[in-house]
């Protein structure tokens, strides 16, 4: 009889470490064993060669239902398997669902759970109108982290927390043992930079980048922090494009603050000058692609350790809602899970940058900020069996063609990627074999562990 359900042998990449002739070993969903030399006997064995064996992925940033009747969860966790990624924690922003009750949060978990192909945590957030008053009942229901905005997309949906009320939901966050997360840009700056690319008449790919100026994020990053700093509240920014506020970020945590920051796969691989210029609204993302001098200075903060998690922001407009001659008129966002693990290994190599980041980014360090890590986040024994395998099959990606996304558009289309994304397991269950991904209602909603 064999020892193990499952073994995978191949090279290992781990937080702190690769084991290039090594193995990992699984029985009843869970890893066992991680070691180098040949694997031991199981009832389904598999010898990969020089295939890359990693944590499965969290994705930290997820908007599966933005638009209403376009992904839902059965498309959004379907390319979260193809893409190696068995963990995705979704926004609270949903179309005709503000997530900011506990209702609303046990609401979203049983439409979730039968769609779901792989799991999922869950944000909170608040209605202005109700103040701080649901966060508790939000975080006994199971949200993992909340997440509000200095900037108010959307006065029903996606709305501006002023200062006074982000004190106050920091104040009832820090109660909970969970992170405050913010939309990092000033709204008082960014509509008046709107109204002047408006006055001036710029309406190419330009007027994103001019309407939403450098410093309209760096101000609000400083009263995320100062917020947190006032409130003893882990404070985190959701997304950052600047190297500038990698610098912030880092600063606060050395004066002992909880201070974390997040940068999107986008960030890491498009730039205005090449790609906004060529893809107009299929690259009107909030806060914008920068030149790309600031993605080189993204990639040296991820080698100096200064970037916390790596996510994707993803959200599946539809092709006519990014595809306006003016660039303001565009949705905001883009889709990513499917190519996140790949651009990213792809960007790392490029660069000499430790592929033990990849590890650490999309994986350990989300699952530890979300309070998940008792089950996820790592190829460690007692943890749940989730794995993403990566082959040396070089590709140009081609959402369309993939057949694993609502749409069939990317920004990441023509891209090369040296390495694809073959085999995901979700607690020791293949999900995803290179071609088809497993069915939904396996994926289940995973609750933070608090005070463990």
């Amino acid at each position: 009889m064999s020892d193990f359900d499952l073994t995978l042998a191949g090279t290992v990449v781990l937080p702190d470490l690769i084991i290039e002739n090594g193995y990992v070993a699984v029985r009843q969903g869970k890893i066992v064993h991680v070691g180098e030399g040949r694997a031991p006997s199981a009832h389904e064995r598999h010898e990969l060669g020089n295939a890359l064996i990693l944590p499965g992925a969290i994705d930290a940033q997820v908007h599966s239902l933005s638009q209403k009747d376009q992904e839902d969860f059965v498309w959004s966790t379907r390319s979260a398997a193809a893409g190696g990624v068995t963990t995705i924690v979704d926004m609270p922003y949903d179309e005709g669902n503000l997530v900011c009750s506990a209702d609303a949060v046990r609401r979203k978990i049983a439409h979730a759970t039968p769609q779901a192909r792989v799991d999922f945590a869950l944000y909170g957030t608040i209605d202005p109108q109700d103040g701080a008053s649901r966060i508790a009942e939000q975080a006994a229901a199971g949200v993992a982290a909340f997440k509000f905005s200095t900037f108010g997309t959307d006065p029903i949906r996606f709305p501006r927390i002023p200062p006074a009320l982000l004190e106050e939901c920091f104040t009832a966050v820090a109660r909970t043992g969970l992170t405050a997360g913010v939309h990092n840009e000033d709204d008082e700056m960014v509509r008046a930079a709107m109204a002047t690319v408006q006055a001036a008449g710029i309406t190419d790919y330009r007027a994103h980048g001019l309407s939403r100026p450098p410093l309209a994020e760096l101000l609000a990053s400083l009263q995320i922090y100062e917020t947190g700093a006032a409130t003893a509240c882990p404070a985190h920014v959701v997304h950052c494009s600047l190297g500038r506020g990698y610098d912030i970020a880092r600063t606060y945590r050395e004066q002992g603050f909880a201070a974390t920051i997040e940068c999107c796969i986008h960030y890491l691989t498009l730039d205005e000058e090449n790609d906004v210029s060529r893809l107009g609204g299929k690259a009107k993302i909030n806060p914008p692609i920068r030149p790309h001098a600031e993605v080189e200075k993204l990639w040296q903060h991820v080698r100096a350790g200064n970037v916390t998690l790596v996510s994707t922001d993803h959200v599946s407009w539809s092709e006519g809602r990014k595809t306006n001659a003016d660039m303001l008129a565009n949705a905001s966002g883009v889709p990513g899970i499917e190519v996140m693990v790949p651009l990213f290994v792809k960007g790392a190599l490029e660069r000499d940058i430790p592929l033990t980041w990849a590890a650490r980014l999309m994986a350990e360090n989300p699952a530890r900020h979300f309070r998940i890590d008792h089950a996820k986040g790592a190829l460690r024994s007692g943890k749940d069996a989730d794995i993403t395998v990566l082959f040396p099959r070089p590709g140009r990606y081609d959402a369309a063609a993939s057949g694993h996304n609502v749409v069939g558009w990317s920004p990441y289309n023509g891209i090369e990627l040296p390495w694809t994304v073959g085999l995901t397991y979700l607690r020791g269950q293949q999900v995803f074999d290179g071609t088809e991904v497993g069915a939904p209602g396996f994926g289940q909603f995973v609750r933070p562990e608090l005070g463990a």
